[in-house]
């Protein structure tokens, strides 16, 4: 599982770039604003959780971490449509939504598979 882990990293920390750039391209509004900030707070929180889960001593130390990922994704998810909505209509917005949705899923995955 090492090898598959260490991928994971690097995913999320790819995401975590692309959460950065489509930050970057919303509007200067308060709105815009608020919503960036949140949306660099769960997208980077998704592979910092994973980070650390990799550091962790204990099986439920690992699952709490990738449970707090999981929940950043899920966070993450909802800015991006609102986004999408909202802001930007775009094929790299669509791209991070099933991102987002394919790193919930492998996180599900995980913690099931952990239990």
């Amino acid at each position: 599982m090492k090898g598959n882990f260490y991928n994971l990293k690097e995913r999320t920390f790819e995401f975590a770039l692309k959460i950065l750039e489509v930050a970057a391209m919303l509007p200067k509004t308060t709105e815009g604003d608020i919503i960036q900030r949140q949306l660099i707070k769960a997208g980077t929180s998704i592979g910092a959780n994973v980070e650390e889960a990799d550091g962790v001593s204990t099986k439920a130390d690992f699952v709490s971490k990738l449970t707090i990922a999981r929940k950043e994704a899920k966070e993450t998810s909802y800015w991006l449509r609102l986004i999408a909505r909202k802001f930007i209509k775009s094929d790299t917005i669509e791209t991070n939504i099933k991102e987002c949705a394919e790193l919930i899923r492998i996180f599900s995955s995980i913690i099931n598979k952990t239990r």
